[in-house]
């Protein structure tokens, strides 16, 4: 039903503004009795095969709703209906910011992928807590954190910090975000020494809570080898708890989108089947060369249970779906789960 008639539908409309549209409708639908019942009856998979304990947090199924969908944390309680694992709200920064001017979304039809650059549009911090206030408990709730586009490079790490420190009590474990390719000024959060002090700065904050939360770093697909062993060494001498491969990609290679189509859209971070072998080669090289040393959650392209499998197999203890759920819609996430419990 979605593809064969909600998805031609909603694509007839503005990507940003189909977005909010579909929120109100899930947000509505949710209110009427009986009708979260249905979802669940029609999305969710339940069996105790499907659990996974990744950096002490048991999760019920590994499929989880990549950040930049629920961004201000207001449909989380009803996406939970979906048959998700977990879903990860953000990116959160400190103050509300409008992020890039529109249009700023747009779809990539024939390549089945999306172009973004919101900018870390979000409504801030205490926007974001407000609405965690009225989490269910349904499921894992992840809170990806970020800084203002306007902060001083000297003020990065207390950005960080102001927004781990306040959204502790709310979310389960955290993701720094550093390689998103639509803030300005980023070229300081890739430095390493940077990290290590971003990083050793959370590190603390957390040390500070009776229960300490995972941290996570979300890295570029379009990283090279000897950036992706920095990534490795880093998490070794950091702690970290994981990584999230991948963030979105600069990288235009090998798209059935026309040279006038991409010169229009202009800049952006690409997501959906294009970068889907580039996220899996990130993926497969950092589970090989650090030994598995640390978890992954695999993202980037995962439009069918066959990409999910394979994001898996390639060295990923969890996955993230995002512009696959918006181009297959929400039995994507149940197909994933059933082509997991055949392999048992």
């Amino acid at each position: 039903m979605y593809k064969l008639i909600l998805r031609p539908l909603f694509f007839l409309f503005d990507p940003e503004k189909i977005h909010h549209f579909t929120f109100s409708l899930i947000k509505t639908t949710s209110k009427i009795p009986g009708f979260q019942a249905v979802f669940r009856h029609l999305f969710v998979v339940e069996d105790e095969r499907l659990h996974r304990k990744v950096f002490g947090l048991t999760f019920k199924n590994p499929v989880g709703l990549a950040a930049g969908f629920d961004k201000n944390a207001v449909l989380y309680n009803e996406l939970a209906n979906f048959g998700f694992g977990f879903i990860e709200i953000g990116t959160v920064t400190p103050k509300a910011q409008a992020g890039n001017p529109k249009k700023r979304l747009f779809r990539l039809q024939a390549d089945h992928g999306i172009i973004n650059r919101m900018g870390f549009n979000n409504e801030g911090l205490e926007a974001a807590i407000s609405q965690l206030k009225k989490n269910q408990g349904k499921l894992i709730i992840g809170g990806n954190i970020g800084k203002n586009t306007n902060t001083a490079p000297e003020d990065y790490t207390k950005d960080y910090l102001e927004c781990f420190n306040a959204l502790h009590p709310y979310v389960d474990y955290f993701v720094l975000n550093v390689s998103c390719p639509n803030v300005g000024s980023h070229a300081k959060l890739n430095d390493k020494d940077y990290l290590e002090e971003l990083i050793g700065a959370v590190q603390n904050a957390n040390k500070t809570f009776a229960k300490q939360k995972p941290i996570l770093l979300k890295i570029a697909p379009d990283l090279n080898t000897n950036q992706l062993d920095e990534i490795i060494e880093l998490v070794a001498t950091t702690q970290l708890d994981g990584v999230i491969a991948s963030n979105t990609s600069t990288d235009r290679t090998g798209l059935k989108a026309t040279k006038a189509q991409l010169y229009a859209i202009g800049n952006g971070g690409l997501s959906g089947q294009p970068i889907k072998d580039k996220s899996t080669q990130v993926i497969k090289y950092l589970a090989k060369k650090s030994n598995k040393a640390f978890p992954i959650i695999g993202v980037g392209g995962i439009h069918s249970a066959e990409d999910a499998l394979e994001k898996m197999h390639a060295g990923a203890d969890l996955v993230q779906v995002y512009t696959g759920f918006i181009y297959e819609g929400p039995s994507l996430v149940k197909s994933i789960n059933k082509a997991l419990l055949k392999t048992f």
